[in-house]
């Protein structure tokens, strides 16, 4: 059985959510990030880890990937170019909407204090929106990222839109509103917060 560390208030809960998605069995271990449990997977202490059998894999987007690429779901075949188009979209979500909301995190609570940089925070939010226009045209009418297949982003994109409307960030866009609704409205979602 697979095995997942960290707190659904962390990246983690992307990797549960796409275990609901796919209808897989695991345990999930609810522990902190740089606990002692957590170091022992993962030097920085940084979560989510996850295993399989007695191999390890860390960060979120790579345990999402493995899964989708393993059992066939939530992804489009290697080689293809819907897979390249997919992989267009994660990198999108991964820069524009994770790296900006992660940097803002940094400078509110993660980082020592003095090491932040508070005033960062409104150029970020300015930096979001602007990515949450350009994911509006990119969605279009389209019920997922990819059209009419749930995939990989979708999952990243949706946690980061829960993400971001938790930090203070705004998202205009009726179309991404509506996306988001529809993610957050999905059963695997709904068990899985349900949990």
């Amino acid at each position: 059985m697979y095995k997942v560390f960290g707190g659904k208030r962390s990246r983690t809960m992307r990797v549960l959510w796409a275990l609901e998605e796919m209808e897989l069995e695991y345990e999930h271990i609810a522990v902190s990030p740089r606990s002692d449990e957590v170091r022992a997977l993962n030097p920085s202490g940084k979560i989510p880890a996850f295993m399989d059998g007695d191999d390890v894999l860390i960060d979120s987007l790579a345990i999402i990937q493995y899964l989708a690429d393993k059992h066939g779901k939530l992804t489009f075949a290697a080689g293809t170019i819907a897979r390249a188009q997919q992989d267009s979209f994660t990198q999108f979500v991964t820069d524009e909407m994770d790296g900006t909301l992660w940097t803002a995190a940094r400078n509110s609570f993660v980082l020592p204090e003095e090491r932040r940089v508070p005033e960062i925070k409104d150029t970020l939010k300015w930096e979001y929106d602007n990515s949450m226009k350009t994911l509006s045209k990119r969605l279009g009418d389209n019920e997922f990222l990819m059209g009419e297949t749930l995939t990989v982003p979708d999952i990243v994109a949706a946690h980061c839109g829960m993400w971001a409307k938790n930090a203070g960030f705004r998202c205009e866009p009726e179309n991404v509103i509506a996306y988001l609704d529809r993610m957050l409205g999905r059963p695997a979602y709904l068990r899985l917060t349900a949990k």
